[in-house]
């Protein structure tokens, strides 16, 4: 009984170790995945409720590998499967409802603002696995072998995956840009 209980111990000191180095990390995909506070506490609460019921499992599967992958992936799933809710009954979020912030009178300030909105629209309009991809890599700074795991891919079809995301958001941001200065 004083084994189960000291394995207990550890597993729960491991998981704790888990949560507060990932934390950061899991709320930040969730919230540019889904775009909103609330949605992205939601999930990395899911995210690491899930994690802990196959914790155990996966400490023993990892091999000594970094398990943010795993996390991610876990997030990832939960995320697709709130879209796939959303999308069989629609809501309007309560965040289109908040007051506008003044703009800053300073012109760089806003032409900056600009180009990251654009961006951001920009992400939004990419395919999922590509939009994944680039959430990984720059909000996360997730290496390629990473975010292969994450995703179930090889190293060489992320870094492909990866290379055109980035081309075809440049695309549209390009294309975004025309249609402003026209």
């Amino acid at each position: 009984m004083a084994q189960t209980d000291d394995r207990k111990a550890a597993l729960d000191a491991d998981f704790t170790e888990l949560y507060r180095t990932h934390l950061r990390d899991v709320y930040s995909y969730s919230y540019y995945r889904v775009g909103n506070h609330h949605d992205a506490e939601d999930l990395t609460e899911q995210t690491f409720l899930q994690a802990y019921r196959h914790f155990e499992r996966a400490q023993r599967e990892s091999d000594g590998r970094p398990m943010r992958p795993w996390l991610i992936r876990i997030a990832h799933n939960l995320a697709a499967n709130l879209y796939r809710d959303r999308l069989r009954r629609p809501q309007s979020p309560l965040d289109e409802n908040s007051p506008v912030a003044a703009p800053h009178s300073t012109e760089d300030l806003v032409s900056g603002r600009d180009e990251l909105a654009r961006v951001l629209e920009g992400v939004k309009q990419l395919p999922d696995d590509r939009r994944e991809a680039l959430i990984m890599r720059f909000a996360l700074g997730m290496d390629n072998r990473e975010i292969a795991r994450a995703l179930g891919r090889t190293d060489g079809a992320t870094k492909v995956l990866i290379h055109r995301a980035i081309r075809q958001l440049s695309e549209i941001v390009a294309h975004e840009q025309e249609g402003i200065d026209q």
